[in-house]
């Protein structure tokens, strides 16, 4: 395949792309400032998100917590609802204990370059590279899934993008192409090159710039690179929610095992290897919770709902359980259980397969 070389050999791909840029980009709010805080925002909240699915959620994020100082001062369940439905939620804490770092270690200001940036947690390489460009105007390149495809078809690298020795490969080409003369305006044309010209799934190879260059496209290689690894294979899990209700309340748990969905609510669970589970185990998993079945209030079958994420899959089962009297004081302090309202329970951080259960269900 084609020789990695300097970006002598290839003086067509920044100015191409430079050329390009600035006719063809999407108008987003992140690309109108060098605050470091919101590109920070806009960075993490649109890592494995697509654009129109992660627009809503920064503009909730810049206007509730404008600043940094308001974010880190934010309570932890506050946060966790604002991002619910982007999943991903590790990614939510470390936004809110970064923004405490930043705030208590830092004075308030983000560090000044790719180095400093790389102190802070939950900020890696891409991160960091895009904040120190894009408001620091520093000359390092950004790494994302789009860097690879665009780099990997054009200069014809074979090495696997899944494997991590494969990044050297990426950031040395993509750091002798970038141009110290324009470095934020490159990362960003780079990007949104691969975001809507040279895509996963049906480039536009008939409009491309860089088409005579292309080392893909000139030998029929545009669905064969780049290489990735199929990722291992998802796992099915059988999660059985008891939901426990008394009169206007019902109970849920926040989930804080290192396992999905950490910091968000939950209902009462129990995990089985198959998705049956008989109305004698039903029974007897309320009662060890400390419930008693209210027998004279028929309740409907229990809802189905399958929820995919990366790597996993949960097949879950909602068991409406309506109580003769509230769990007791020792009962919620050994389950981890609360009574919520309606109200309180529209506050709360939950999965979006909770949440579409409560929906469903007029709660």
């Amino acid at each position: 395949m084609s020789s990695l070389s300097s970006p002598l050999a290839h003086p067509f791909f920044a100015s191409a792309l430079l050329d390009w840029y600035p006719r063809h980009h999407r108008d987003l709010p992140w690309r109108h400032t060098r605050d470091p805080y919101a590109i920070w925002l806009s960075e993490v909240i649109l890592q494995q998100t697509r654009v129109k699915q992660g627009l809503p959620y920064y503009l909730d994020f810049v206007t509730t917590y404008p600043t940094v100082q308001e974010l880190a001062a934010a309570p932890e369940d506050e946060v966790m609802r604002h991002w619910q439905g982007l999943g991903y939620y590790s990614r939510a804490r470390n936004m809110h204990h970064t923004a405490k770092q930043v705030t208590s270690d830092f004075g308030g200001q983000f560090p000044s370059s790719y180095e400093g940036l790389l102190q802070l947690k939950g900020v890696g390489q891409y991160t960091a590279a895009a904040i120190a460009s894009f408001a620091y105007d520093e000359k390092v390149a950004v790494l994302d899934g789009n860097v690879y495809r665009v780099l990997a078809r054009v200069f014809g690298i074979s090495a696997d993008i899944a494997a991590p020795a494969s990044r050297k490969v990426f950031q040395q080409l993509a750091d002798t192409l970038i141009p110290a003369t324009s470095p934020a305006e490159f990362n960003q044309a780079i990007m949104e090159f691969g975001a809507i010209q040279c895509t996963p799934v049906k480039p536009d190879c008939l409009f491309c710039p860089l088409q005579g260059q292309c080392y893909a496209f000139q030998h029929g290689m545009v669905q064969e690179l780049p290489v990735k690894s199929k990722a291992k294979a998802s796992r099915t899990r059988y999660f059985h929610y008891m939901v426990l209700r008394y009169e206007d309340t019902v109970y849920l748990r926040k989930r804080t095992d290192r396992d999905i969905w950490q910091g968000l609510y939950d209902f009462a669970l129990t995990e089985t290897d198959s998705s049956d589970l008989p109305p004698t185990d039903l029974l007897d998993k309320v009662e060890a919770l400390g419930g008693k079945l209210d027998t004279s209030s028929v309740e409907e079958p229990a809802v189905a709902a399958r929820h995919v994420l990366s790597h996993q899959k949960v097949e879950a089962r909602f068991h409406a359980v309506r109580l003769q009297a509230p769990l007791s004081a020792a009962a919620l302090a050994a389950t981890g259980l609360q009574a919520f309202t309606q109200a309180e329970i529209e506050q709360l951080p939950k999965a979006v397969l909770i949440s579409n259960y409560l929906e469903r269900m007029g709660f």
